[in-house]
């Protein structure tokens, strides 16, 4: 089902009120920060809500102590924080190790995204998530809290044929592996431009037995041209087409591009299926920290911890 049957055969602009109430879905949304935009938010508990969990990307050359340092930094404003482990930038189990611990120790944190990585050659022992929950590390330092990547429009890094083979057999080793540990765990998934494919591909995981709760990857309000570039960079799948087709209409060009329509896509979703497994909205942030909460606040997210 696409968004015009939401909305009545009417497509809507950007910066129109949503036609479906986005509070269901904003309620306890998630973002992702990297240490450098991190430092462009001078107060975060004025801005982002109060206990919002908060990624920090650890992308290919940033210094451990840069994310170690916002980490902390994060967590004593009061959020739950959760930076990435990829396992292809890391060398070795020692180093795995050694992350684990100065979290811990230094920051006081207790969860963790394990992904693959944006890496074509591995820069050591690993290569994907499985392998570095296999290590038994997390739970060693009592990680609490582990989310693993979900791949609604496949990941051709992994299946190179362009199946989703091997990305259905990790989803279902996860589902697994979540069953015989004590560890929370939750799927996140790449920014998408169209629901309709992340449901489906939500639906049949859970036909096959993977109900672990979804985090739905959404980019929030940005520049096209800028959204465009981290799409295809980040090898976001068929909705790329939505803003292409976007791109081809010199009276939208211009005006950014909000999530509105994927939301209300999400939310007419959840009214309609309340026990989906697409449990709640994970934001890249590609326009900017504050542009993207400000946005979600304003939608009906809710506010900030404090106002400063």
């Amino acid at each position: 089902m696409g968004i015009l049957d939401f909305l009545g055969g009417k497509k809507k602009d950007a910066g129109d009120a949503p036609a479906v109430d986005l509070r269901p879905v904003l309620d306890g949304y998630s973002l992702e920060v990297m240490p450098r935009t991190a430092t462009k938010v001078e107060d975060f508990p004025a801005l982002v809500p109060a206990k919002t969990r908060i990624y920090i990307a650890h992308i290919e050359g940033t210094p451990i102590e840069e994310m170690l340092a916002t980490a902390k930094r994060l967590h004593e404003d009061g959020f739950k924080v959760m930076p990435h482990f990829p396992a292809r930038i890391i060398k070795d189990q020692a180093t795995l190790e050694d992350w684990i611990k100065r979290y811990r120790d230094e920051a006081d944190i207790r969860q963790a995204l394990l992904l693959a990585g944006g890496v074509d050659k591995p820069h050591g022992d690993y290569h994907s998530s499985m392998q570095l929950l296999e290590t038994g590390l997390f739970d060693k330092y009592g990680f609490e809290r582990l989310h693993v990547a979900g791949h609604p429009e496949g990941n051709k890094d992994i299946d190179a044929d362009g199946s989703s083979a091997n990305v259905d057999a990790a989803a279902k080793w996860k589902q697994d592996f979540s069953q015989r540990t004590d560890a929370e765990m939750a799927m996140v998934t790449q920014f998408a431009f169209d629901m309709a494919p992340v449901i489906e591909w939500a639906d049949r995981l859970k036909a096959e037995g993977v109900d672990l709760p979804i985090h739905v990857g959404v980019a929030g309000p940005a520049k096209l041209q800028t959204l465009i570039k981290y799409a295809i960079a980040c090898g976001v799948g068929p909705s790329l087409k939505v803003l292409q087709k976007r791109a081809a209409d010199v009276s939208k060009l211009m005006v950014p591009y909000e999530p509105t329509e994927v939301l209300e896509q999400l939310s007419a979703h959840k009214q309609a299926k309340p026990d989906s497994n697409l449990a709640s909205v994970h934001f890249f942030p590609l326009g900017g920290i504050k542009t993207n909460v400000t946005w979600a606040n304003e939608h009906g997210g809710a506010q900030p911890m404090r106002v400063g």
